[in-house]
Order: structure tokens, then sequence, then C-alpha cells
């Protein structure tokens, strides 16, 4: 009767413990003890290869940081002269403007000579209320702050989560006309029928211009304007931003605040406005 007894072999952890020297090292130190390593005229050819490939790099890494070092002048030079052209066409564009108002403001006066006292009272409220002349009065204070910003430990990406969005901004103004506001401005940029409040990487535009958190939304409308938005959808949807997110949001009465006007305003479509004719009853004899 024969009886086969099972086989153990070391695993790897053991053999590892035991031997831990690679058994490559151990051929190489055995060839050298025998005197079979590489002679010194290999040595000496290995070595002068080493230089010749250090000094080489060496070589390389100069001529590299001089290049770096010749373009930095011109690039220096490019961006001070888009820098300049910048502030070229801004402070050209506020002279434009400032001549726009201007202009328009000589345009009130001469229409104010032409037309009765009755006809330019209607006309202003028609531009208070288009969003075309300033306005003055009393109202609510609507303020949004982004929260603080987080990184992901994973990936290292910055978390939007607690910005104010573009979104979250037009779900303000709109609460606040559903409220019955008159006039709205964000950042002191006014709103009108044709404004637009669109989102542009991280930046918020409002009528193409950018405006930065703190978000200030001031609104002229009925005395209790503020206590009606606090307490209502979007009052209740920042707040749950606050809680989440740690984002700002804060409401507050304001009294005899001026908005002023909006700086563009595009019309779409116009119509003439044509007094009506009496109609004529046909005669008694005619046809």
């Amino acid at each position: 009767m024969t009886t086969t007894g099972r086989t153990f072999t070391p695993d790897f952890l053991t053999e590892l413990f035991r031997n831990p020297l690679d058994p490559g090292y151990a051929d190489a130190a055995e060839r050298k003890a025998r005197g079979e390593g590489p002679g010194p005229s290999e040595r000496t050819a290995y070595r002068s290869l080493m230089a010749v490939t250090l000094v080489a790099l060496g070589v390389l890494l100069v001529m590299a940081y001089r290049q770096t070092m010749a373009d930095e002048p011109a690039r220096t030079r490019a961006h001070n002269t888009l820098v300049g052209q910048v502030q070229d066409r801004r402070k050209s564009n506020t002279e434009l403007q400032d001549r726009a108002d201007s202009l328009r403001s000589e345009v009130a006066t001469l229409r104010a000579k032409q037309l009765g006292g009755a006809t330019v009272a209607r006309l202003r409220d028609l531009e208070a209320a288009t969003g075309l002349a300033p306005v003055r009065g009393s109202g609510a204070k609507v303020k949004l702050a982004d929260g603080p910003t987080t990184i992901n430990p994973v990936t290292g990406e910055r978390r939007t989560e607690a910005q104010v969005k573009d979104t979250d901004l037009q779900l303000a103004a709109n609460a606040l006309w559903s409220a019955g506001a008159e006039a709205i401005a964000i950042n002191g940029e006014r709103l009108t029928a044709t404004s637009t409040i669109r989102q542009a990487g991280e930046a918020i535009l409002v009528d193409f211009r950018p405006v930065t958190s703190p978000y200030q939304i001031v609104a002229l409308g009925p005395d209790d304007l503020s206590d009606d938005f606090r307490n209502g959808y979007a009052g209740r949807f920042f707040q749950e931003l606050v809680k989440r997110y740690g984002m700002s949001f804060d409401t507050a009465d304001v009294d005899n605040v001026t908005l002023d006007a909006a700086t563009e305003l595009k019309l779409r479509v116009t119509k003439p406005i044509v007094p009506a004719t009496p109609s004529s009853s046909p005669s008694e004899g005619g046809r």
C-alpha cells in the first residue's frame, strides 16, 4: 500500500525573504570575482560615452534656456501691445458712451421744446418703463455672492456648485418682476425687455457686460417687495443654496435709490401710431 503525500513548495513571499537579492546580481558578482567582467578599455569607453552624453544634454539645455530668454522680450512686447490696445479701445468706448449720453440729453431737451407738457410727461413715463430713462424710488435689494471654492482631492478640479450661475440671476430677476417690480438693475446694469443674462465660462454677462460677485440686484416696486421675494419660491431656493453650498444671500429694503438708464436698447419691432379716422356713413342718396 503506497501513500501519496502532499508536496509543499515555498510561496513567493517566503522565497523573497530568503533570497532578497535578484539572481542576476549574484551572477554578475560571481563573474566579476572570476575576472570575466568588462576590461579597463571597455570601462573607459563607457565612461567616455556617458561624459559625452551628459555634455550634449547640458549644451541642449543651455541652448533651450538662451532661446527662451531671447523670445521673452518679444512675448513681453506683444503682451504690452495687446494691453495697450485694450486700454485704448476701452477709453474710446467710454468717450463714445459719454457722447451718446450727451446727445440723448440734447435730443430730450429739443423734444421738450417742440412737444407739449402732457406729451413730454407721457414720453418720460414710457422711457422710465422701458429703461431708456433713469428712475428713482423705493424697493428691494437682493444680494447674492459665491460660496467657498473647493477642490476635488482626486481630480484636482475646482467645484463650482457654490458659484452663482446665470440661471440664479435670471430666477431672481423673474421673481422680482412677478412680485411687482417696475425697474431692475444688476450691479448697475439696467434690465430692459430685450436684456440677456448669459454665462460665458466662469463669467456672467448682463447685456454682454461682465458682472462679478457679489451681485447686487436692486428693484423698485411696492413696499413689501423685499418680504415677498424672500418668502417666495426664489427666496426659499436661495436659502437652500446657502445651507447646502455656503453661498451668501440677503434681502433688504431700499429707499430713495436711483437706477440709471440702460446703455443700449435694441428695438426689434416698431409700429407707428396711426390716429383712428372717423368712419363716414354713406349718404342716403348715395349708392
